[in-house]
């Protein structure tokens, strides 16, 4: 998701649980999951949004190029104007043993926060391997032309 204030903004997602608490350079991440081939991806894209921020999305949705994680897991990604209150997100939960090896497993949100940030410091928040997204949000709709599509 993308909006257009004095310069072009994008919303990002920091992931929960206690791998992530202490973390922030390379940490964040579009809002993103998984799905199965049954499944259309970009409905499992609007799906995934809505989970982990707790709030719809709506709009014409351009397809990016997709991108592949460290991992060799392959992203689909859509850029679409919008503008959530970051503050409000409110993400779905998973459970993981913590501390591990103890038995007690509690329940972590996905996305413990939300926050909108221009390009150049999104460049320095989002996992390396999600750049190039920005930089294709950025080609297609300008960096600082408010109104402009």
């Amino acid at each position: 998701m993308f909006r257009r204030k004095e310069r072009l903004e994008v919303l990002l997602v920091h992931p929960g649980g206690p791998f992530f608490v202490r973390k922030d350079l390379g940490a964040w991440s579009i809002p993103k999951g998984e799905y199965d081939d049954s499944e259309d991806p970009l409905t499992a894209a609007r799906r995934e949004f809505a989970e982990e921020t707790g709030q719809a999305v709506e709009g014409d949705f351009l397809p990016l190029t997709a991108i592949k994680q460290k991992g060799g897991k392959e992203v689909l990604a859509w850029a679409v104007e919008g503008d959530i209150d970051a503050a409000k997100v409110s993400s779905n939960t998973f459970e993981l043993e913590w501390p591990p090896r103890t038995g007690k497993m509690q329940k972590f949100p996905e996305i413990d926060r939300a926050e909108w940030f221009d390009l150049d410091t999104a460049r320095t928040k989002i996992n390396e391997r999600q750049v190039s997204l920005l930089d294709e949000v950025e080609a297609l709709f300008g960096n600082n032309q408010p109104g402009r599509i």
